[in-house]
């Protein structure tokens, strides 16, 4: 399927640029969630004459997104969880918990999807985890996780 990008999208394209997608990832997401359009000569056009319009829209988004990732950039976010002796957690932290914890901290949304976890978060340790909050903008929090002290 071959489309045209209203927006940049991570290792995909930027605004304006002719993509090839499979059928389903171009119909379910990027056309239902107004980021793409069909491409043909019409919506090229479209395209090519709203560009600039797309671009300022773009980077207020991207500025509102620096704003958020400074706020929470190299911040460390501890949760404290009972283990098993050898220090594996009952359960792995989740990004839902992540986005939760952060928003009860520092008052910042953060979507479960902008986290990438490069592993499992199920043993006491200190964690790097990536938020990508937008294709140019990125931030790393530090996660740690402690066994709670029982008494």
């Amino acid at each position: 399927m071959e489309l045209i990008l209203l927006e940049n999208i991570l290792n995909l394209g930027n605004i304006g640029d002719k993509v090839t997608v499979k059928n389903g990832y171009g119909r379910n997401f990027l056309l239902k969630k107004g980021k793409a359009l069909r491409f043909n000569k019409d919506n090229e056009l479209l395209v090519s004459k709203r560009k600039d319009e797309l671009n300022k829209k773009n980077n207020e988004i991207k500025n509102k997104y620096k704003e958020i990732a400074k706020l929470i950039n190299n911040k460390t976010f501890t949760f404290n969880k009972e283990s098993k002796e050898n220090g594996e957690l009952y359960g792995s932290i989740k990004p839902k918990e992540i986005t939760n914890l952060i928003k009860e901290r520092n008052n910042v949304d953060v979507s479960p999807s902008q986290i990438i976890l490069k592993r499992d978060l199920n043993v006491i340790g200190s964690f790097k985890v990536e938020i990508n909050f937008h294709t140019e903008v990125k931030s790393h929090i530090l996660i740690k996780i402690e066994k709670i002290q029982s008494k």
